[in-house]
C-alpha cells in the first residue's frame, strides 16, 4: 500500500511539474518610454520601488510560489545534507603582514563569516582571534569588507557591510590589546583605507535620501581624511570634483607615507592619477596620468619614483616607472608587455613578483627591481593564483593556488632561499583525483579561437547524454580562471559535466580581448557563449535537453541574452543578480559606471544596440524557454533587484509552456556571495541558496542525487 501511494504521489508530482504554472499575478501598467521614436513598454516599472508595500507583497508571493515548487523536489533535502557536509572543512586565507604582526583569516568549516586572527611572533605562531564578524549579528549578515593596518602597526581600520549592501561603516581597533575605538564612519562605498600618521584617507558620498538608500544614484564621491579617535564630523575634505558628478575617487598612500595617490575614474575601465607629496604640506597635486583611457595601478614607490602597472600602449599590461619630480617626462619601462597578460605585480624583499595569465591559467615570475628576469616560482599544478601577500622588507611570499576540483592550498615561498612549503592545505570530503580538467579551443561565429575548460569524472562516455552546466561572465576585463566552488562538487559527483568558456569581454588575453566584447561589439560575447554550447553538443558531451547555463551579475545578463536568443539550445537557465534592463541600468546606484562596457540608451546608436539584446526587452510569446530560476537579493544595491523582478514578471506573462520560470529572492542579502576577505553572504544562506539552485538545476536536467 505504501509503495502504491508513493507511486501515485510521484505521478501527481510529475503531472504538476509538466502543467502550465499559475504564478502570482503581477500588476501591469500602461507605462511607456520613447527612445528616438521607438515606443518601449515598461509595464512593471512599479517594481523598481523595491521598498514599497506592494513590491514587498509581490516578493512574498513569488518566494512562496518558488518554495512550493522546490520543496516538492524529492532529493532537495538529501542534496542540502550532502552540500553541508562538503562545506564543513577548515579554510584559511594567506597571511599578510601589518606592522610587526601577521594576520590571517580562518573558518573552522560552517562559520557564517571568516574570523580574523593575529599572529604576533611570525606566520607560524599561534593564532589569536582579533576580529570575529560572527559576533556582529545573530544571523551572520554583517561581514568585514575591507581592512588596513596603519604603517606603524598600531591601529587596524576595518569596514563592515550589512545584509550584503555595498554601503560600509568604518571602525578602528588597537592592535596591541584589541581595544575598540569609538570611531564610526558612515556613507562609505567603493573606498580604500589609506593610512598616514594617526589617520587615514577614505572615500564617501553624501547621505542618500531616506527611503532611497539602496537605489539612489551614487554621485559626487569625495576623499576625506579621518584622524583616529575623532568624530566623523571633524573629517577634512581632501578632494572633490563639483563639475563631474559621475566620477569616482579612491586614495592610497606609499609605504613610507610620503605620497598620496588619488585615482579618478569615469567608469569601470580607465583611470587618471594625481599625486601629492605629503612631506611638503603646502605643495599641490601633481598629475602623472591625465587621461581616463587606460588602467593604471600604483605598485609602490622609492623616493620620487612611482611604479605603475598600466595597459597604456600595452594591451597585455606592462610595469613602468614615473618620476614625480619630473611629471612631464616619459615613463621608463621596467617590465615590458609579453604575449601573456601581466595581471598583478608586488614588491617583496627587494624583488618584483609578477603574476602572468597564460591561456587563462597563472604563472608566477620573479624579477629584480630593475626588471631583469630572475626565476619562476614553481607551481604544483595548473590553476589560479590569488591572495598574493608580500612585504618589501620580508623574504616570505604567500599565495593561494586554486583549481576546479580542490580548495585553495596556501603556499609559503622564500624569495631569498627559494625554498617552498605548504602553509595550509584544506581537507575536503571529495577526491579530486577522480576527476579530469582539460582545456580545449573552439571556433566562434566570426572564426575567433576561444578557450574553454571542461571538468568531469574520469571515464565519462561521450554519448551526448551527459547533464552539463556552462558558466560564463564575459565583461569588465574580468578573467574567469579555474576556481573551486563547493556546490559544483555535487553536480560533478553525480555525473555532471562543468564547462567554463573564456569568452570575449573578459581579460584573459588583455585589453584587446576585453574591448572585443564591449559596447557595439557586445554581441561577440553572446556568440562566443552560444558557440561553446554548440561545441559541447557537437562533441557529444551533451544535448540541448541536458544543457544548463549560469552566470552572475554581468554573467546574469549573459544568461538572459543567450536564453532569449537561442532558447532551443538550453534546458535550464540560472541568471543570478543579472543586469536585465539594458535601457535603464544606468539610473540606479553605481550603474552609470558600466557605460564604459555597455554604452548607453541615451544616444541613438547605443539604444539600438542595447535594445537588440536587452534580456527584458527580447522575451517573446510563443517561444519554449528553458526552465528558469532567477536569483537575486532584496538588498542588492549594485545590480538592483528590479532587473530580476521585471525580467521574471515579463517571462511569466509571456511564456505559456511546460517549463517552470521562477524567481528566488533572498531576504537580507546583497549582490556578492564572496569578497577578498572570505564570505559576504553568510555560509548558512549560501548553503540554502545553492541547495535550491542545484535542486532546481539537477531536477530539470533529469538527474538524481546519489
Amino acid at each position: 500500500m505504501k509503495k502504491t501511494l508513493a507511486f501515485l504521489a510521484s505521478v501527481c508530482f510529475s503531472s504538476m511539474l509538466s502543467a502550465q504554472w499559475n504564478y502570482p499575478e503581477t500588476r501591469r501598467t500602461d507605462q511607456t518610454d520613447t527612445y528616438f521614436s521607438t515606443v518601449v513598454p515598461d509595464p512593471y516599472r512599479w517594481l523598481e520601488d523595491d521598498r514599497s508595500a506592494e513590491t514587498g507583497a509581490w516578493v512574498t508571493a513569488q518566494n512562496k510560489s518558488t518554495e512550493n515548487y522546490l520543496e516538492s523536489i524529492p532529493f532537495r533535502g538529501t542534496l542540502k545534507q550532502r552540500l553541508t557536509g562538503l562545506w564543513n572543512f577548515a579554510k584559511s586565507s594567506t597571511p599578510f603582514k601589518g606592522g610587526k604582526n601577521y594576520f590571517v583569516y580562518r573558518n573552522d568549516g560552517l562559520q557564517n563569516q571568516f574570523v580574523l586572527n593575529i599572529l604576533r611572533t611570525g606566520p607560524q605562531s599561534k593564532p589569536e582571534v582579533f576580529l570575529d564578524p560572527n559576533t556582529l549579528s545573530k544571523d551572520g549578515t554583517v561581514n568585514v569588507s575591507a581592512l588596513s593596518v596603519s604603517h606603524d602597526g598600531r591601529y587596524m581600520a576595518y569596514a563592515i557591510s550589512k545584509a550584503g549592501s555595498d554601503w560600509e561603516e568604518i571602525y578602528i581597533k588597537n592592535t596591541t590589546d584589541g581595544g575598540q575605538l569609538n570611531d564610526k564612519l558612515e556613507w562609505v562605498k567603493f573606498s580604500g583605507i589609506a593610512w598616514k600618521n594617526g589617520g587615514f584617507y577614505y572615500s564617501r558620498y553624501d547621505a542618500p535620501p531616506e527611503g532611497d538608500v539602496l537605489k539612489a544614484k551614487n554621485e559626487f564621491q569625495k576623499i576625506y581624511y579621518h584622524t583616529a579617535g575623532t568624530p566623523q564630523k571633524n573629517d577634512q575634505l581632501i578632494y572633490e570634483d563639483k563639475n563631474h558628478p559621475n566620477r569616482n575617487f579612491s586614495a592610497s598612500t606609499s609605504d613610507d607615507g610620503q605620497w598620496l595617490y588619488i585615482f579618478g575614474s569615469e567608469g569601470t575601465s580607465g583611470n587618471n592619477l594625481i599625486v601629492k607629496n605629503l612631506n611638503e604640506p603646502l605643495s599641490g597635486f601633481i598629475t602623472l596620468v591625465p587621461e581616463f583611457e587606460n588602467d593604471n595601478a600604483v605598485i609602490g614607490s622609492e623616493g620620487t619614483k612611482v611604479f605603475i602597472l598600466t595597459n597604456k600602449n600595452a594591451s597585455n599590461y606592462q610595469l613602468v616607472q614615473f618620476d614625480a619630480s619630473m611629471p612631464d617626462a616619459s615613463p621608463v619601462v621596467i617590465i615590458p608587455q609579453t604575449e601573456d597578460v601581466l595581471q598583478a605585480v608586488s614588491f617583496g624583499y627587494d624583488k618584483i613578483v609578477a603574476q602572468y595569465l597564460h591561456d587563462a591559467t597563472n604563472v608566477l615570475k620573479v624579477f629584480s627591481k630593475e626588471g631583469k628576469f630572475l626565476y619562476d616560482v614553481p607551481l604544483a599544478t595548473l590553476g589560479t593564483i590569488d591572495q598574493i601577500s608580500t612585504d618589501k622588507k620580508d623574504s616570505l611570499l604567500f599565495y593561494a593556488l586554486n583549481t576546479f576540483t580542490a580548495p585553495p592550498t596556501i603556499y609559503q615561498f622564500n624569495l631569498k632561499s627559494k625554498e617552498q612549503e605548504i602553509f595550509f592545505q584544506p581537507k575536503v570530503d571529495f577526491n579530486p583525483n577522480d576527476y579530469e580538467t582539460k582545456q580545449i579551443f573552439y571556433t566562434s561565429k566570426d572564426s575567433t579561437k576561444v578557450p574553454m575548460f571542461i571538468v568531469y569524472k574520469k571515464g565519462i562516455l561521450l554519448d551526448g547524454n551527459n547533464p552539463t552546466l556552462m558558466f560564463g561572465y564575459g565583461g569588465f576585463n574580468v578573467s574567469k580562471t579555474p576556481e573551486f566552488k563547493i556546490e559544483r562538487l555535487i553536480f560533478l559527483e553525480n555525473g555532471g559535466v562543468f564547462a567554463q568558456p573564456n569568452i570575449r569581454g573578459g581579460g584573459e588575453y588583455g585589453e584587446a580581448w576585453h574591448e572585443a566584447g564591449t559596447k557595439l561589439k557586445k554581441q561577440n560575447v553572446f556568440d562566443d557563449y552560444i558557440a561553446a554550447a554548440q561545441y559541447l553538443i557537437n562533441e557529444k558531451y551533451t544535448n540541448p535537453t541536458k544543457l544548463a547555463i549560469s552566470g552572475r551579475s554581468n554573467g546574469g545578463l549573459l544568461v538572459g541574452a543567450v536564453m532569449t536568443q537561442r532558447p532551443d539550445l538550453f534546458k535550464v537557465a540560472l541568471p543570478t543578480v543579472g543586469v536585465m534592463d539594458m535601457l535603464r541600468y544606468h539610473k540606479f546606484t553605481i550603474g552609470w559606471a558600466w557605460k564604459s562596457d555597455y554604452g548607453s540608451s541615451e544616444d541613438s546608436l547605443g539604444f539600438r544596440n542595447l535594445y537588440s539584446y536587452s534580456p527584458l526587452h527580447n522575451i517573446r510569446t510563443g517561444v519554449n524557454y528553458p526552465a528558469t530560476l532567477v536569483i537575486t537579493g532584496d538588498h542588492d544595491d549594485r545590480v538592483v533587484p528590479a532587473h530580476s523582478f521585471k525580467f521574471i514578471s515579463t517571462l511569466q506573462y509571456a511564456y505559456k509552456g511546460p517549463n517552470p520560470v521562477m524567481i528566488r529572492i533572498d531576504v537580507n542579502s546583497g549582490h556578492a556571495a564572496f569578497n577578498a576577505l572570505g564570505s559576504s553572504k553568510p555560509v548558512a544562506k549560501q548553503i540554502d541558496e545553492q541547495s535550491d539552485i542545484f535542486s532546481f538545476l539537477m531536477y530539470n536536467l533529469g538527474m538524481t542525487v546519489r
